[in-house]
């Protein structure tokens, strides 16, 4: 018997040996496979590592090697995780992790791989890997944000042990999926993301998935799936998560099969169209966590229900047409952490109840009419919220009141938005015991009061400063050194001091800076870029800065750089081929441009936005323009620039913006130009250009909204080519040589015929430049500006832009009648062919043109009467039809009695508003006519027979000239009105 316990204690014993053996990874494990280490290294020789991420993988155990897992028993390589380590795929850093190169087949030789995530590299834009669908032993694939494209292989429904698949592409819909038949095989899928791949030819898709019973999360994100099949048995039922957002469903309605699946814990169903109410049948998902319905039309009021929905822990509304009050139900919702209601047309105050939910991290009422004190707002998260509060987002809600000295007592506020509401005096000093405050933006408010080194005192973590628009002075000690580095200050409209303060310079970290209009009058001292190295956008505009601008080639980090409206001067200085905008206008800088322009002619750079309007820059375009090919926006006017456009500017293909006005320059344009097919704005008015440059514009510019080339020599006839400018807002040929008839085809401007407009201003380039951490994500904002001669006097337009419609062909040889399509320009605002050669009428359907506020139609020789449908024209204001041939009565209207008489001067019309309002009286002869016949008969024979010839030559004599000529009886009717005049005055002398 002791000689069995012996022997079962050496085999316990050495069964531990050989698990400790196993445990501590001694000399006894098994190493890589060599055939797997090859494929592994051929897998790399394909690839750049610019990070070197995988500089380890050359000697050794492949299972040691950087993102290598293998089996502790075989050996056997079964993960491999490379993945970019960066999640934000927008930043720097994201792009110089990537592995770059192509896929290469050997990992084929890696036969018990069941993990493969590659996610977040670049594979050279190539075709997806069919052999990806013979690697059988998978059970998870990431292959998402890999550049691949093409249509997406049936072989991966080879893949039947696949739990989790990611797909989504680099690009959105570089890849697409022609049929989803593949989809049925992957029978234990639990996780599949096919975001941004184009499914709109799977149509067989919402069956194919109906079929995955094991599925718990259905990803389906920007998949152009505007329908989907009626769904009669759901059997995908074990879903917790569901995606469809930026779909824009075609029925406007959420899918009814959505809900019946009551496992749901995640659903996002944002930007899809989705127009109504809120509808009821969600609330029978009652495990819901997570529901996002953003950016649709729902318009009803946030029902009932929802507020009882007290496990609901994110809840997203924002922009939609929601409308009515928060209810004080809301209450309810006592896990809610995160809820945001911003950008609808609710109203009302903020309910008393939202105080008590104690788990409320995250409140956005932004855009919303709360039309509260702010001091009643911080009073009602005073209570548990306070403890817990991190973000507030409540900018634009009508809020008004003063700040509260309460604000120190929200310790964990980490982000504070309060812009654009009319919140009133000063900046409390508690402000200072926000320790965990991140971001303060306060910007266009009324607070004034001065902002001390107090307010800042213990705000060691704020990164994000914005108080731009107020009445704010900054008065720090001159030594002060603040406890926070930032990375964006705005004090736009804020008093700094004459001098940019010394404090900005301890702010290493500054890649935003706004100091606009603020009072500073200083140079820009030359070590200020050395100062500032990680400067990326710096706003120093509609100051008093003089003196020259140091050269920023150093500057490399700068990209957007706004020195507008000071008084500097000196030549341009050199910049660096990373700036993105650069905006010197409204300055005294002189002296020629080449050295600007021309800088070194072998590097291309990389500027889009050029303002050097209104200086005093002068001498010709260098032909060096080949180098900035990424301009969309060149300012050059008013300037003094004489000679010839250089043909290189022909090579600018992505401009979209040209302005040249009022300069010297002349010849005639070259064809280069029609290279710049992008262009919507063209402005080279008041120059010396001549030529026919309207031959094939129509053609070349279908983009073309602002065509001004007024005042110059250009001659021709208007091309029917030009009516191919559909989306023409602005048309200004005034003072040039232009003769023939105005085109019939002129209705095709379809940008004045439809009467809706966009907001703001008329061209807004967004070329952004996004900077990890900056919630603006600086976008470069350019807003066109045009001075236009509207209602006879010039005026700038800017923001307004995008509201005006104009046609002006004033000064020119135009000839022939007024193209009767013109009346079809129902948005036309303003329409001037004054000083032409134009005959016939005035179109009788001109009362047709709605929007008209000003029509000037002077100087020409147009005939006939005033057409009656002009009193219809409601909004004019300003009508000029002096010095033509029309005749007869003006018509009479309130509108039409408002304009001064000169305006139907030089014609034959009678009528208010001229000076004598013509009457015109037809005499009735008597039936009757009584007289003596007391004379010898034959005389009064006599007197008969005389009295026919004498009536006749004397009524021709008198008559006959008013009747063939309309001065005569013009003059004629004055006297007769003067001669009553004269003989009423003697009556009522007389009496």
């Amino acid at each position: 018997m002791s000689i069995v316990v012996a022997f079962l204690f050496l085999e316990l014993l050495a069964i531990a040996t050989i698990n400790i053996s196993f445990c501590d990874g001694s000399s006894d494990q098994l190493g890589c496979i060599e055939s797997e280490r090859q494929a592994l290294l051929r897998f790399k020789q394909d690839l750049i590592d610019p990070s070197n991420r995988l500089a380890f993988w050359r000697d050794g155990d492949c299972c040691t090697w950087a993102g290598v897992v293998c089996d502790s028993l075989t050996g056997h390589v079964h993960e491999l995780n490379l993945r970019n380590p960066y999640d934000d795929y927008s930043s720097y850093a994201f792009t110089q992790s990537m592995l770059v190169g192509k896929l290469n087949p050997s990992l084929l030789n890696l036969k018990h791989l069941n993990y493969l995530d590659l996610s977040g590299n670049y594979f050279e834009a190539t075709q997806f890997p069919k052999f990806v669908g013979s690697m059988r032993n998978l059970k998870y694939l990431n292959l998402s944000l890999c550049g691949f494209v093409g249509m997406i292989p049936h072989q991966l429904g080879n893949l039947s042990h696949l739990q989790y698949l990611d797909l989504r592409p680099y690009n959105r819909s570089s890849l697409y999926v022609e049929n989803s038949v593949w989809l049925s095989n992957l029978s234990l899928l639990k996780h599949l993301d096919l975001s941004w791949v184009d499914l709109s030819k799977a149509c067989d898709l919402l069956p194919m998935v109906n079929t995955l019973l094991s599925l718990e999360v259905l990803q389906l994100s920007y998949c152009q799936l505007h329908h989907f099949p009626p769904l009669h048995i759901v059997n995908f039922s074990s879903l917790t998560t569901l995606d469809l957002s930026n779909n824009l469903f075609d029925n406007s309605l959420i899918p009814s099969w959505v809900f019946s699946l009551s496992y749901l814990v995640h659903l996002d169903l944002h930007y899809n169209n989705i127009q109504g109410p809120i509808p009821d049948e969600l609330q029978n998902l009652t495990s819901l966590r997570y529901l996002v319905l953003s950016y649709n039309r729902l318009n009803s009021s946030i029902p009932n229900w929802l507020y009882k929905f007290s496990h609901l822990e994110y809840l997203c509304l924002y922009n939609n047409n929601l409308q009515g009050m928060i209810s004080e139900d809301i209450g309810n919702m006592t896990s809610i952490n995160w809820l945001d209601l911003s950008l609808n047309k609710l109203e009302g105050k903020i309910p008393r109840s939202l105080g008590g939910l104690c788990k409320l991290r995250s409140i956005l009422l932004s855009h919303i009419k709360l039309s509260q004190d702010i001091s009643e707002v911080f009073d009602i998260f005073s209570g548990c919220v306070s403890d817990r509060i991190e973000h507030v987002y409540l900018l634009s809600s009508h809020l008004s009141g003063c700040l509260p000295n309460q604000l120190g007592q929200f310790k964990n506020i980490a982000n504070l938005y309060l812009s654009d509401n009319m919140i009133s005096g000063p900046i409390p000093v508690s402000l200072g015991e926000l320790s965990s405050l991140r971001t303060l933006d306060l910007s266009f408010n009324k607070l004034n009061g001065t902002l001390s080194e107090i307010h800042f005192a213990n705000l060691t973590r704020l990164s994000f400063f914005y108080v731009c628009g107020n009445s704010l002075m900054l008065n720090v000690s001159l030594n002060w050194v603040p406890p926070f580095q930032l990375q964006e200050l705005g004090l736009r409209s804020c008093h700094v001091g004459f001098q940019i303060p010394l404090w900005f310079y301890s702010q290493k970290s500054l890649i935003y800076l706004d100091i606009s209009n603020s009072g500073i009058i200083s140079t820009i001292p030359n070590r200020f870029w050395k100062l500032f190295p990680s400067l990326v956008s710096f706003n120093l505009s509609h100051n008093q800065i003089y003196g020259e601008v140091p050269n920023l080639t150093e500057a490399i980090h700068l990209e957007l750089f706004d020195l507008s409206s000071n008084n500097l001067s000196g030549p341009l200085p050199l910049i660096s081929i990373y700036m993105n905008a650069l905006d010197l206008s409204d300055n005294a800088f002189s002296g020629s441009i080449f050295h600007f322009v021309c800088y070194r002619m072998n590097e291309t750079k990389g500027m889009k936005i050029l303002n050097l309007r209104n200086n005093l820059l002068f001498g010709e375009l260098p032909d060096c323009w080949m180098n900035w090919k990424y301009l969309l926006v060149l300012n050059l006017g008013r300037n003094s620039f004489h000679g010839n456009l250089p043909n290189s500017m022909g090579t600018l293909s992505s401009l979209q913006s040209l302005h040249l006005r009022r300069n010297s320059l002349s010849g005639e344009i070259p064809a280069s130009l029609k290279n710049c097919t992008e262009l919507i704005a063209l402005d080279i008015g008041e120059n010396k250009f001549f030529g026919n440059v309207l031959m094939g514009i129509g053609e070349r510019f279908t983009k073309m909204m602002i065509l001004n080339l007024r005042s110059n020599k250009f001659h021709g006839f208007l091309p029917t080519e030009l009516c191919l400018l559909t989306s023409i807002q602005i048309l200004d040929l005034a003072d040039n040589n232009f003769f023939g008839s105005i085109p019939r085809c002129i209705n095709n401007f379809t940008a004045m015929v439809t009467m809706s407009y966009s907001g703001g201003n008329c061209i807004q380039y967004l070329s952004s430049s996004p900077y990890p951490g900056s919630y603006r994500g600086f976008a470069i904002n350019y807003h066109e500006d045009a001075l236009l001669v509207m209602k006879g006097k010039a005026v700038q337009y800017d923001t307004t832009l995008n509201l005006v419609r104009i046609i002006d062909l004033s000064q020119n040889n135009f000839s022939g009648e007024i193209p009767m399509e013109v009346t079809n320009l129902v948005a036309l605002q303003s329409l001037n062919l004054s000083y032409n050669y134009l005959s016939g009428r005035i179109l009788e359907n001109i009362g047709a043109m709605k929007s008209v506020e000003s029509i000037d139609f002077s100087k020409n020789q147009l005939s006939g009467e005033i057409p009656s449908s002009i009193s219809k024209l409601t909004s004019l204001s300003h009508l000029n039809l002096s010095n033509n041939n029309l005749f007869g009565n003006i018509p009479s209207s309130t509108q039409i009695l408002g304009f001064d008489a000169s305006c139907f001067t030089g014609n034959e019309l009678c009528g208010a508003p001229l000076p004598n309002n013509y009457v015109v009286i037809v005499p009735t002869p008597d039936d009757q006519n009584s007289g003596d016949n007391d004379g010898n008969e034959d005389e009064v024979d006599w007197f008969y027979v005389s009295m026919a010839p004498g009536f006749a030559v004397g009524f021709w004599c008198v008559i006959g000239p008013l009747v063939v000529n309309r001065r005569w009886r013009y003059m004629y009717c004055q006297f007769l009105n003067r001669l009553q005049e004269k003989l009423g005055n003697l009556v009522r002398m007389c009496y």
